[in-house]
């Protein structure tokens, strides 16, 4: 790196030259396989982007969290333990993901399918006691996701509501697997738990659920409820409820993220009885959402039309890159 330049304002050209390229940079990085990660910031929730290496393994990409050997982890992997659901930028593309720690034997078989493909790692881990965090970027989507065709304000809530319940489904197969994995393994007797290690893989999209459910009643809350109760007063014991249910499946999920935190040693009932009382309450809550809101947007054009609606107040938020590195 240049002597007169900071590492922020180094990533910030990289990042520059990549988007204004199409995803290729020059420079000690020219020919390598590069991505842009967007994490949203642990604590600030502003949206971090850095430039990193990354391994192709399968259908999946892997990125380490290297830090150049540092003795800490990367701010990035930090932002990612908090809000799972990054964004990443290849060549021209860009796409949502869920981003999930490996763990135990996974981790090392990862890393040593990435030291193969790039020895560097190995270096960067012998210059620090800490391990290497092996992340790997799947889809965000759940298994059997099919994107829809969204002409209308209906039809949006109906994606939201379909992805929504179909993350909670995969939350409770993954769910049910790790509780199978422990019940084999402890029947064959004693010792640590086994692969396939789903702790950290149901964690991060349970939190990506939870968030995700969040953001789309606070979004009703503050901004579609009101709308329509402009035109439609006589619902407002409606609305009522709705907001009153949202503040109730907003506390099972905070003790569901609770329990998950410790899901090594969960106990399987317990947790099995908490998010079924989750599923069956959200269930019934999206159900009288659709039955009482669908047919007053059926009507409403999505997206809306720019000519015709006022101009968002703008959200653009300072990005902060983090190191670059191959991690």
């Amino acid at each position: 790196m240049p002597a007169n330049r900071t590492p922020a304002s180094f990533n910030e050209s990289v990042i520059e030259e990549f988007r204004a390229n199409g995803g290729k940079v020059g420079g000690p990085f020219e020919g390598g396989d590069l991505l842009l990660l967007t994490t949203t910031g642990a604590k600030s929730g502003t949206p971090r982007t850095t430039p990193l290496g990354y391994v192709r393994h399968g259908d999946s990409l892997l990125i380490v969290g290297s830090n150049l050997g540092g003795p800490r982890h990367p701010d990035w992997y930090r932002n990612l333990l908090a809000h799972p659901v990054v964004s990443v930028e290849i060549g021209s593309r860009e796409f949502e993901a869920l981003a999930v720690p490996a763990e135990g034997a996974r981790r090392d078989e990862l890393f040593g399918h990435v030291v193969r493909a790039e020895p560097g790692y190995g270096e960067y881990q012998a210059r620090t006691a800490r391990l290497l965090p092996v992340v790997v970027l799947e889809r965000a989507e759940p298994d059997g996701w099919e994107p829809r065709e969204i002409r209308t304000l209906a039809d949006k809530l109906m994606e939201v509501h379909t992805w929504l319940r179909d993350q909670l489904r995969q939350v409770k197969a993954e769910v049910e697997a790790h509780f199978a994995a422990r019940a084999a393994h402890q029947t064959a007797g004693g010792g640590e738990p086994p692969a396939p290690g789903l702790g950290l893989q149901i964690r991060q999209r349970c939190l990506a659920f939870c968030q995700a459910l969040e953001f789309h009643h606070v979004s009703e809350d503050a901004h579609l409820f009101p709308g329509i109760a402009q035109y439609h007063p006589h619902l407002s014991e409606v609305f009522d409820r709705l907001s009153k249910e949202h503040r109730t499946v907003a506390r099972i999920q905070t003790d569901l993220v609770t329990l998950l935190s410790g899901i090594a040693i969960a106990h399987p009932q317990r947790f099995r009885t908490d998010l079924e009382e989750m599923s069956t309450e959200l269930n019934a809550h999206l159900d009288y959402e659709e039955t009482t809101l669908l047919p007053l947007l059926t009507d409403v054009p999505w997206p809306p039309d720019a000519a015709t609606e006022p101009a968002p107040e703008s959200a653009d938020a300072e990005s902060a890159p983090g190191d670059i590195s191959r991690g």
